[in-house]
């Protein structure tokens, strides 16, 4: 078994399962049915789909539109897109862009398909991981592994030349996954292939908001949850909405450190990091509950 490598620099958050909702609203099994049929259907079309149309990306692109809202319907996720950009600040990355979001689950990569089809930036074993990897290798996915540092530059090229050729590349500078209430700062690395190329910088607000329009947590995948668990447990819930915002496209200067600053602003705006959702998770921690008669 290989030991995995671990370095100062390696991305963590103390989300868990303590920030989790406690009894969020969820489908019964009828409808639970229902979804795993429409997303193994859509799983296996989507991939098709990109290949039926490489010969003209136009076509890719709406085909690959239709097959991640289709997924998205699936997985029981609506999907609000806010863009008060003007049509001067669109132009600025309508031919090729690097794309920054926040990171809090495996379904952002869903959700921002579904908005408009791009290369993602993802961690290396994706590619490994059951019917979502199948996906990614179909999407051409770029990996990253953040445990092995000397390969952070190739990937700053790779995206440097996407973006440089006229594609869109989104990345998750937090480097990994938080609950949505709780947050980390984007790290600049990634975010060197814009200055690199010259092109624009586009941040994205990404939310998940419950059936009340509060922001909620439940999509979130952190911890020790697997990636099974994790796709159990978001096809059971219900009332979640995905809001996707696109802000004003930020120039990309010639400073990784403050174009990074300048990102963090847009996509966090007006969010208020809620530190009650580790606070919770650590009360749990320290107050185990109560053994019953039959552990007694």
């Amino acid at each position: 078994m290989t030991t995995p490598i671990v370095h100062a620099w390696m991305p963590s958050s103390p989300c868990g399962d303590g920030c989790l909702p406690k009894n969020p609203p969820t489908v019964g099994r009828i409808v639970l049915a229902l979804r795993i049929v429409l997303a193994l259907a859509a799983f296996g079309l989507l991939p098709v789909l990109v290949v039926l149309g490489v010969p003209f990306p136009r076509v890719r692109r709406s085909l690959t539109r239709i097959g991640a809202r289709t997924l998205l319907f699936a997985i029981g996720i609506d999907l609000t897109v806010l863009d008060a950009r003007s049509e001067r600040e669109r132009s600025r990355t309508a031919a090729g862009a690097l794309h920054v979001a926040g990171h809090i689950s495996w379904t952002d990569v869903v959700v921002l398909t579904a908005v408009q089809p791009s290369t993602f930036v993802a961690r290396a074993d994706l590619i490994d991981w059951p019917v979502l990897g199948r996906l990614a290798r179909a999407m051409k996915v770029l990996p990253i592994d953040r445990a092995r540092l000397h390969q952070l530059p190739g990937v700053v090229d790779q995206v440097a030349d996407r973006v440089r050729a006229g594609g869109s590349v989104v990345v998750f500078p937090e480097a990994t996954t938080w609950c949505g209430r709780a947050y980390g700062s984007l790290r600049p690395a990634l975010l060197q292939a814009a200055i690199d190329s010259e092109t624009w910088v586009q941040p994205i607000r990404l939310r998940y908001l419950d059936r009340t329009g509060e922001q909620t947590t439940a999509t979130c995948f952190v911890g020790d949850e697997t990636i099974g668990a994790s796709i159990g447990r978001i096809f059971r819930l219900r009332g979640l909405r995905a809001e996707v915002e696109f802000t004003a496209p930020e120039a990309p200067g010639g400073d990784r450190r403050d174009l990074a600053r300048r990102c963090e602003v847009a996509i966090r705006r007006d969010d208020v990091y809620d530190p009650t959702v580790h606070e919770v998770m650590a009360e749990a921690e320290r107050s185990p509950m109560p053994p019953t008669v039959a552990a007694a």
